[in-house]
C-alpha cells in the first residue's frame, strides 16, 4: 500500500466481487485496487475492463513483450507506481527478462533491446511527449508490426495505459496489500 489516501474509497473485497459480477467483469479484476475504485461507476468499469480484456487476453494482436515494454515505459516516464509495479509482475509472468524491463527506464542507452523494442518505445515517448507518433518512428514500427491490427493496437495500447497512468495517479489508487513497489531495486523515477 502507499501512504496516500485514495481520492475515492475502495469498495470492500465482497462489495467489489458483487459489483463485478453484476457488471459482467471478470472475477480476477475485482480484487485489484483500481477496480475496487472503478466499480463505484460500473458502466465505466465495464468499458475499461472490456478494453483491458481485449488488449491483454482476447483478440489482442500486438506482441505481449512489446505491449509490456510499452506499459513499463509509460509507468516509468509518468511515475505511475501502480502501473510500473503491477506490470512488472505481468511481464515477469510472461518471462520477459528483468534486464529488459529495467532497460525501459533508459531505453536509448540499453544494449539488451531489439530494434522492434526500440521502435515501440520511441513511439511511446513521442506519444507521451507530443501526442502522436512521427512518420519516421511509424515507419520503424511498421517494419516490425506487419498487420494493420498490430499497428492500430500499438496506438490504442499507448493511449490505454497512458489513460490508466493518469487515472491511477489522479485517484491515488494504492497498491494491493503486500505488493512491493518498484521492483527489483526500489529505484523510483
Amino acid at each position: 500500500m502507499t501512504d496516500e489516501t485514495p481520492r475515492v474509497p475502495l469498495l470492500s473485497m465482497a462489495e467489489a466481487a458483487a459489483a463485478a459480477a453484476k457488471a459482467g467483469i471478470s472475477e480476477q479484476m475485482a480484487p485489484l485496487s483500481v477496480f475496487r475504485v472503478l466499480l463505484r461507476h460500473p458502466d465505466v468499469a465495464s468499458e475499461l475492463a472490456s478494453t483491458l480484456n481485449t488488449l491483454l487476453f482476447q483478440g489482442n494482436k500486438l506482441d505481449a513483450r512489446l505491449r509490456e515494454l510499452i506499459i513499463m515505459r509509460i509507468g516509468w516516464k509518468t511515475k505511475s507506481l501502480y502501473e510500473w509495479t503491477q506490470h512488472w509482475r505481468v511481464a515477469r509472468m510472461l518471462d520477459i527478462p528483468e534486464a529488459d524491463l529495467v532497460a525501459t527506464r533508459d531505453w536509448k542507452n540499453a544494449s539488451c533491446l531489439s530494434d522492434a523494442d526500440r521502435a515501440v518505445l520511441a513511439a511511446t515517448d513521442e506519444t507521451l511527449d507530443g501526442g502522436m507518433i512521427s512518420d519516421a518512428t511509424w515507419t520503424a514500427c511498421a517494419a516490425h508490426l506487419k498487420t494493420a491490427e498490430e499497428r492500430i493496437e500499438l496506438v490504442v495500447a499507448i493511449g490505454n495505459w497512458t489513460l490508466f497512468s493518469q487515472l491511477l495517479k489522479s485517484l491515488k489508487i494504492p497498491l494491493e496489500d503486500g505488493v512491493v513497489a518498484w521492483p527489483p531495486d526500489g529505484k523510483k523515477p
